[in-house]
């Protein structure tokens, strides 16, 4: 794709996530830039509009009239059949994928440090960026939440290194391989791997498939920080042509993070490689598993050309990704947190990380199954025990969908009866207000709230602190 008479560029898709703030980076970087979308609302929807992007809404052919674009930007939401698409290829528009934009005009010039990995993506990445950051490398980043210490999902700067969340996910209709494959990457972290996104996976060797393909375009003078906590990731690591160092909490690794003191301030501990202590780090963030996050980055940092010091400096300072342990509120001494969690493995690590920064807490654990993998019964059995030290569990039941057939659909009713029956009292709820009435019911001071969702869950929270409030 030549990209040199490039000035218009249009998205359609404008609204999600990656898609907006990808619009925010190309607006930064000079390109006149319009979107469209089905569904504009906050907050990506305040974000564009405070960076001057102007959306149009619904799908139309007419769009690109008024757009009058140099090239098509399509995000993976869009279908073949699409009117605006459509429209596009009638008129022989140009037009590219979302990742293929990105890798091209943003991480290509630069030296690509992507992570991947089925869970702490974004915390990984946000981190990553801010540590470069606090070092004075001035680096450009592309995540997928709001980072605390930007207010923002991008960053463009002016120094060598682009920090980019690798997706596994699709990358649009007409490229159906994942989207890190266009992230030319250089130096990388793989934080996990076990099957999710069933509706594009098959199985668990489908999905390993594409990690596999990304192990396999790491250049031989690049850099591999692999976590050796997953069997799966260090199997994987083994295809890479450049160096691996290995990271983990609590097994043996190249990267550990001994003396670890899980707190209400967060972790301290000891930085350790290859069995040599570097220095002391205290990191504000809570849970072994953002321990074990740190230790990549400190990896990767490190084959960069971090010090110690600065990496030390740098995880202090870190204040994390917004929908991440977020506090929402209190209100009748109740705390309310925010989390992106819906993966049985990731639901288990929130609420032990929640644990160890409210010792001594009663917890109550409050559930959307919204995404593609969580609706459906194929982790039905790993969320019976997802539940940690949780003293009550509300699930939501999705309504129901085409996307998920019946017969593949998430028993919450049973789920519910066989998390109470080990022990722990768990209740299906069928609305967000049952499930708020139930909780407010239950609730006393002291206790800690944490609401799990990878999307709006009904405005949980605020409902919550309300009637918490009153």
């Amino acid at each position: 794709m030549d990209y040199s008479n490039v000035k218009r560029i249009h998205l359609i898709g404008v609204a999600g996530t990656g898609m907006g703030s990808f619009a925010g980076m190309l607006k930064s970087a000079g390109y006149e830039v319009t979107g469209s979308d089905q569904n504009v609302y906050p907050p990506m929807s305040t974000q564009l509009e405070k960076w001057g992007i102007d959306v149009l809404q619904g799908y139309r052919p007419e769009n690109l009239d008024r757009a009058r674009p140099d090239l098509v930007v399509v995000g993976n939401v869009v279908r073949r059949d699409n009117p605006e698409a459509t429209a596009m290829r009638d008129r022989g528009l140009p037009h590219v994928s979302f990742p293929q934009a990105l890798g091209d005009l943003f991480i290509g010039p630069r030296h690509g440090v992507v992570v991947v990995g089925t869970h702490g993506k974004t915390t990984t990445s946000a981190m990553m960026g801010a540590l470069l950051h606090h070092a004075g490398r001035d680096p450009s980043f592309l995540v997928g939440g709001v980072t605390r210490d930007f207010d923002s999902n991008y960053r463009l700067g002016g120094g060598p290194h682009f920090v980019v969340e690798g997706d596994e996910y699709d990358t649009a209709y007409f490229d159906k391989g994942p989207k890190f494959l266009h992230y030319r990457p250089r130096t990388a972290i793989f934080t996990s791997c076990e099957l999710d996104h069933i509706d594009i996976y098959r199985d668990e060797a489908h999905y390993e498939s594409a990690f596999e393909r990304f192990v396999e375009i790491l250049p031989p003078d690049g850099f591999l920080a692999a976590c050796a906590g997953w069997e799966s990731v260090l199997r994987l690591a083994r295809g890479a042509r450049c160096p691996v160092e290995t990271y983990a909490v609590g097994r043996p690794a190249d990267w550990e993070a001994r003396e670890l003191a899980l707190s209400a301030d967060g972790a301290r501990f000891a930085l350790v490689r290859k069995g040599r202590e570097l220095t002391r780090v205290h990191f504000p963030l809570g849970g072994a598993h953002n321990v074990e996050n740190a230790l990549g980055v400190a990896a990767a940092a490190t084959a960069l050309g971090l010090s110690p010091e600065e990496i030390a400096a740098g995880l202090a300072a870190f204040r994390g990704v917004k929908r991440r342990q977020e506090v929402r509120g209190q209100a009748g001494g109740v705390t309310v947190l925010d989390d992106f969690a819906h993966h049985p493995t990731a639901v288990a690590r929130t609420l032990e990380a929640v644990a160890s920064r409210y010792p001594g807490a009663r917890l109550l654990a409050c559930f959307e199954p919204r995404s593609n993998t969580s609706r459906r019964n194929l982790h039905q059995h790993e969320y019976v025990s997802a539940w940690g030290s949780a003293a009550e569990v509300f699930i939501l039941t999705p309504a129901p969908t085409d996307r998920v057939p019946e017969s593949e659909r998430l028993d919450v009713k049973r789920l519910a009866s066989e998390i109470t029956a080990a022990g722990q009292p768990a209740r299906a709820c069928a609305t967000v207000e049952e499930m708020v009435a139930a909780v407010a019911k239950d609730a006393r001071p002291g206790d800690v709230v944490v609401a799990m969702s990878n999307g709006a869950f009904g405005g949980i929270w605020d409902k919550l602190l309300s009637a918490l409030g009153s």
